[in-house]
């Protein structure tokens, strides 16, 4: 049983942790295996789209990839917000012929984004990455069959405590993006919040990636 990192930016080569790193397609690295590609839509870039997608498609069919994202919508960007649901969508059409869990980025957007799960048909599992919000929008991804994740914000929001405290365990994972604590630190506050050991923490978390992704 290992730790897992639902979604990182870095390269972690630590024994015990099964990280999914975060690719990009047009910066895309070879070598690495669990990773996710996806068109960020802070990153939608309109002349090397079909490129984009070109690759995404290229390395869904490959078993290194395991998931698809981080994609999804943003409403606080500068960025045409029918452009990104355009795009969003074109990468969950892409998936079909796969059906690799989806890492999800979301902000001002939730309404939308489960209107476009709705729209895909998609039947693999859609994942929040780095949820900060409240019990009501907790509840209202939950009833759509969403995922949730915890990272930073868990750590840094004391409101976000209680919220984690009653999501269902089998909706659980946890991450660490971009912060600089430790994965390990992320699971001891969230093992705190809950009640339980770290032990109880990494077995549900571990539980729920097999499920997930089959690993």
């Amino acid at each position: 049983m290992k730790f897992i990192n639902l979604h990182t930016h870095a390269v972690s080569n630590t024994p015990n942790t099964i990280s999914i790193l975060n690719q990009y397609p047009h910066e895309f690295q070879e070598g690495f295996s669990n990773y996710s590609i996806g068109i960020h839509p802070w990153y939608i870039d309109e002349d090397r789209l079909a490129s984009d997608l070109k690759m995404i498609k290229s390395k869904l069919s490959k078993k290194e990839c395991i998931a698809l994202g981080e994609c999804g919508l943003d409403k606080r960007i500068d960025k045409i917000y029918s452009t990104q649901i355009a795009v969003f969508e074109a990468q969950l059409d892409l998936n079909s012929a796969f059906l690799k869990p989806v890492i999800l980025h979301c902000v001002a957007s939730f309404d939308q984004v489960i209107a476009s799960k709705k729209n895909s048909g998609l039947s693999c599992p859609f994942i929040l990455h780095g949820f900060s919000k409240n019990k009501q929008v907790a509840t209202q991804l939950l009833k759509h069959d969403f995922y949730l994740s915890f990272g930073k914000y868990l750590l840094r929001n004391p409101e976000l405590k209680n919220v984690f405290a009653e999501i269902p365990n089998e909706k659980i994972f946890l991450e660490t993006d971009t912060m600089s604590e430790s994965l390990e630190e992320v699971y001891t506050f969230a093992a705190q919040c809950k009640n339980i050991s770290l032990e109880e923490m990494q077995s549900i978390v571990w539980k729920n990636y097999q499920r997930v992704f089959g690993g």
